[in-house]
């Protein structure tokens, strides 16, 4: 395995984390039971603004990244080969 594809997996490792953190990070939008949590823990006005955009936009980077390095890593990963 070359550097190349060894520097690629480990952003594509951290990536992955971080995106599924972000995810998760995220406030419930519904009528579910995250919602009915997160309305008993938190007020309706907790998650809005500055800091809901700053993590919509570290999630899109994060996926992107994720996306691109899986993309890259699939037209240069060697195939085929055991030595």
């Amino acid at each position: 395995m070359n550097p190349l594809n060894i520097i690629l997996t480990v952003v594509l490792f951290l990536s992955g984390a971080l995106t599924v953190i972000l995810v998760l990070m995220h406030s419930g939008k519904g009528t579910g039971v995250s919602d009915m949590i997160a309305s008993s823990l938190y007020n309706s006005g907790t998650g809005s603004g500055v800091l809901e955009k700053n993590l919509n936009r570290l999630t899109v980077i994060t996926s992107t990244v994720f996306i691109v390095c899986v993309l890259v890593m699939a037209l240069t990963f060697p195939t085929g080969t055991l030595a």
